[in-house]
């Protein structure tokens, strides 16, 4: 029987191989969602999906795209908004 703070369903349950040759059930956090484009909702590529504890230890050039609205507008829509500040 699991444990009461196991028996969440917002806790993955992974099954892991021991050395025994058995298995055993692991709890471990869901990863998010993607994160995506403020205007058109499409999913960012260039940004990992990791959980908080994970991500805040890489470095900052693997955390979002080095570019102008980086991390907030994808390619098309950056495109698009640096046009029309142009023009």
């Amino acid at each position: 029987m699991p444990a009461g703070k196991h028996k969440s369903r917002s806790l993955r349950r992974v099954f892991v191989k021991t050395p025994g040759s058995g298995t055993k059930i692991q709890y471990r956090k869901r990863k998010p969602s993607k994160r995506a484009c403020q205007d058109c909702g499409k999913a960012l590529q260039g940004i990992p999906s990791l959980i908080q504890s994970k991500f805040k230890n890489l470095p900052l050039t693997k955390k979002k795209p080095q570019r102008p609205y980086g991390g907030n507008l994808c390619s098309s829509c950056m495109r698009k908004k640096i046009k029309s500040q142009v023009m």
